[in-house]
């Protein structure tokens, strides 16, 4: 709507400062000429906004000029940074809508207040898509957030899933990731990243840290994310998938990206595995769908399933029947 392109040209102006018709109807996605329409009607209407032409020219506001939201606090502006989730918002369709929200309100906060929200999103990422687990419970988050927020040095007992399982470490903690319910701390020395729930006793001490020079805690998830997948998926299959039927996941991927259409009309893929043991109980759920050709190990372990399941049901009749 045209009102709410005034306002995110105004707010633009006020967190940006000088801007060209070009570089504000890219952020807007809308014509140069639209923009000088807007800006007419901009001045139009009272607002002390001016253009300079050259080189160096563009739009801008008159020194001093500030449009403000009312009765937004510091823990409220907090918490909407907090809740901004881009990429999820991107998918559902609202990626303009956050980004406008947002410029909202960096536009209201003072300068102190909007460094403090660029110290939140280096430090806090949500990364909202799951994996495969459910929300787990982690008492000691909020003791472990506190030391994220104030740098403060951890001491704790972590419960792993290798012997020994119960071990002392002492943490550095950059920052919180939460992954379809689960929260992870990432904490040097390292960095590394801990389970939430997993921290079974805490001590935060008074030695304070400094977070590397440039460490970027959403790019270091990115990287592990993909680390994570290739230590997972250490085997692989060849399989035969019945036209319409669909993997999920970094098998779905190589399927999109490698499979071929036989003249029965299946797709032929090699796909990733996580073992043998995980690929049995998956790829029998899709029952007739699949087809596994290799490994020999896979195949034989589910023609023995098939068949040990066709002489369970061969009898018809139901146990207890008459």
């Amino acid at each position: 709507m045209k009102s709410s392109r005034l306002v995110s040209i105004l707010l633009l102006l006020q967190t940006r400062g000088r801007m060209t018709a070009a570089q504000l109807a890219g952020e807007l996605e809308v014509s140069v000429r639209t923009v000088y329409r807007d800006v007419e009607a901009l001045s139009a209407a009272g607002v002390p906004l001016y253009g300079d032409a050259g080189h160096a020219g563009g739009y801008r506001l008159l020194d001093g000029y500030r449009t403000r939201l009312t009765g937004l606090t510091a823990d409220e502006a907090e918490a909407l940074f907090l809740a901004g989730a881009p990429g999820p918002a991107a998918q559902l369709g609202l990626g303009s809508v956050l980004a406008a929200a947002q410029l909202k309100v960096r536009a209201a906060l003072p300068a102190e207040l909007r460094a403090h929200a660029d110290r939140i999103s280096g430090r806090f990422h949500l990364d909202a898509p799951g994996w495969y687990a459910d929300a787990d419970d982690a008492p000691l988050l909020p003791a472990v957030a506190d030391a994220v927020w104030s740098s403060r040095v951890l001491h704790v007992l972590y419960r792993r899933w290798r012997e020994p399982t119960d071990v002392e470490r002492r943490l550095e903690p950059y920052g919180l990731v939460l992954k379809a319910g689960r929260w992870y701390v990432v904490a040097g020395p390292g960095p590394r990243t801990y389970r939430v729930d997993q921290i079974l006793e805490l001590t935060a001490l008074e030695e304070e840290f400094t977070r590397p020079g440039g460490f970027d805690l959403a790019a270091y998830w990115a990287a592990y994310q993909h680390g994570f997948h290739d230590r997972l998926h250490r085997g692989e299959a060849v399989v035969r998938l019945a036209p319409g039927t669909t993997l999920t996941g970094p098998a779905g991927e190589a399927v999109r990206r490698d499979g071929r259409t036989d003249d029965d009309g299946w797709t032929r893929a090699t796909v990733p595995i996580e073992s043998v043991d995980h690929a049995h109980a998956e790829f029998l759920r899709l029952g007739t769908a699949i087809e596994v050709l290799a490994p020999d190990e896979l195949r034989s372990r589910i023609a023995r399933t098939v068949a040990e399941l066709a002489q369970r049901y061969g009898n018809s009749r139901a146990p207890g029947g008459d």
